[in-house]
C-alpha cells in the first residue's frame, strides 16, 4: 500500500495561471486593475449575470451584500446553523442577529418547509426588523430557491445566497448567481476554482451594484484603475461612504481568469469522481451516499459529504488517517460553537437535524488534481475501515 499521505484537498494550478501572475508582476500593476476587471467581465458572462465584483474573500463579499441591502443594528437575518462561521459572523459585523432555520438531514440545506414557520415566527416576534434570508448551498447542491424566493417575496425580504461551495451549480436550469438579490462565491484554495484567497459578488440589481462597488474600496466614487491608468484618468476623487478594503488584487485575478476557463472541465471531473464514489459505497451497510435532490440540475461537488452511523464517525476519521487519507468534517454546526451558543443560549437540541447530520458526516477527498489511482486508494481504505466497523 502507498504510504504517502493523501491530503483532503489541493488546488490544481497550471502553467497558464503561473504565466498570468508573472505577467502581472512584470507589468507593475499588481493590485486591483485590468486583470481584476477582465476577471469580473468574464465571470459575469459565465454566470449570465449583470454585475460582478471581485473581492478578497467570500466573507467580505457577504458583508458587502448585507450592507448593500440595508442590514443594520438590531436587524434579523434568517440563515442556517449548518455552515462555516463566516455566514453568521458577517451578520454580527453589522450589529444584526442571525435567526437559524434547521436543515434537511439528507442534503444539509435549509429545510424550506421549516423556513416558512421560522419566517412567520420571526416576523411575529421582531416585525420589520426581519430583513433577509441567507441560504447556504451546502457541498455544491442548490437549496430549493423557488420556494425560498417565494417565501422571501411574500414577506418583503431580500435573499443573499452564500454560494461559497456552488460554482458551477444550477437550480431548475438557472445558474446560481442569477436567482437571489445578491450571490457570493468563494475562490479559497480548496474551492472549485481557486485564487488562493478571493471571491465574487454578483447581482442583477443596479442600485445594489452601485453600493457594493463604492463600499468595496473605502467609499471611493472611482477605483484606482480609473484614477491612474484608464482613459478616464484624473487625480480627483470623492469619498461618499465609510467603505471597506475588500478589493481583489490583479495577482489573484490573474489566477482566476484561467481557473474560470477550466471551470466546466473541473466540474466534469468532480462529477465523475462523485459518481465513482457513489457506485463504490451505495450498498455499504450503515452508510448513506450524498442525497441529490434534483438530478437534472448541476451539482458542483465541492464536497463529497458521506454519512454513516454516528457512533462510527470519529473513529472512522482516525482510521482513514491511519491509511494515509486526509478527511474532514463539514460542519460543526454554529449553535455548538462557544460564541454562538453562549450569545443566543443554544443547546445541541436547538437544531436537532443539524446536530444529527453533523454527528454522521465525513467528507472524503474530492479534487481535480487527485488521480484515479489516488481515488482508488480512498475507496479501498474506506471499504477496509467500513469492514472493521460493520462486522
Amino acid at each position: 500500500m502507498d504510504n504517502a499521505f493523501l491530503p483532503f484537498a489541493l488546488p490544481e494550478i497550471g502553467q497558464e495561471e503561473i504565466d498570468e501572475v508573472v505577467d502581472s508582476m512584470k507589468s507593475g500593476w499588481i493590485t486591483t486593475g485590468p486583470k481584476a476587471a477582465r476577471f469580473e467581465k468574464e465571470f459575469a458572462s459565465y454566470i449570465g449575470c449583470k454585475h460582478a465584483f471581485a473581492v478578497n474573500s467570500a466573507t467580505s463579499g457577504l458583508h458587502l451584500a448585507l450592507e448593500a441591502i440595508g442590514i443594520g443594528r438590531g436587524d434579523k437575518v434568517i440563515t442556517t446553523p449548518y455552515t462555516f462561521t463566516a455566514t453568521s459572523e458577517v451578520i454580527r459585523y453589522l450589529d444584526a442577529d442571525p435567526i437559524y432555520c434547521d436543515v434537511d438531514e439528507r442534503t444539509c440545506n435549509m429545510d424550506v418547509d421549516l423556513l416558512e414557520k421560522v419566517v412567520a415566527q420571526a416576523i411575529q416576534e421582531h416585525g420589520a426588523k426581519v430583513k433577509a434570508i441567507m441560504p447556504v448551498h451546502f457541498a455544491g447542491q442548490a437549496c430549493d430557491m423557488a420556494r425560498i424566493m417565494d417565501i422571501a417575496r411574500s414577506n418583503g425580504l431580500r435573499v443573499v445566497e452564500d454560494a461559497a461551495h456552488s460554482l458551477p451549480t444550477t437550480f431548475d436550469g438557472k445558474m446560481v448567481g442569477t436567482i437571489g438579490d445578491v450571490t457570493v462565491f468563494s475562490f479559497y484554495a480548496t474551492k472549485t476554482i481557486a485564487t488562493a484567497e478571493g471571491g465574487m459578488v454578483v447581482t442583477e440589481n443596479d442600485e445594489l451594484a452601485k453600493r457594493i462597488k463604492i463600499m468595496r474600496l473605502h467609499g471611493f466614487n472611482r477605483d484606482a484603475w480609473d484614477r491612474y491608468n484608464s482613459p478616464k484618468a484624473a487625480w480627483y476623487y470623492e469619498i461618499v461612504a465609510p467603505g471597506y478594503k475588500y478589493n481583489m488584487p490583479d495577482m489573484a485575478a490573474a489566477m482566476g481568469i484561467h481557473q474560470l476557463a477550466k471551470c466546466d472541465a473541473f466540474a466534469a471531473k468532480r462529477t465523475a469522481m462523485a459518481h465513482r464514489y457513489n457506485e463504490a459505497f451505495k450498498h455499504l451497510e450503515g452508510v448513506r451516499i450524498p442525497h441529490v435532490e434534483r438530478p437534472s440540475d448541476r451539482h458542483a461537488w465541492h464536497l463529497y459529504a458521506i454519512q454513516m452511523q454516528s457512533e462510527w464517525r470519529d473513529a472512522f476519521f482516525d482510521r482513514m488517517k491511519d491509511f494515509g487519507i486526509g478527511c474532514s468534517v463539514h460542519f460543526i454546526p454554529l449553535h455548538l460553537q462557544p460564541y454562538w451558543r453562549d450569545r443566543y443560549g443554544f443547546t445541541p437540541e436547538s437544531f436537532p437535524r443539524a446536530f444529527a447530520a453533523f454527528k454522521r458526516e465525513l467528507s472524503l477527498p474530492i479534487y481535480t488534481k487527485m488521480t484515479d489511482a489516488e481515488q482508488t486508494r480512498v475507496i479501498e481504505a474506506f471499504k477496509s475501515v467500513h469492514a472493521e466497523f460493520a462486522r
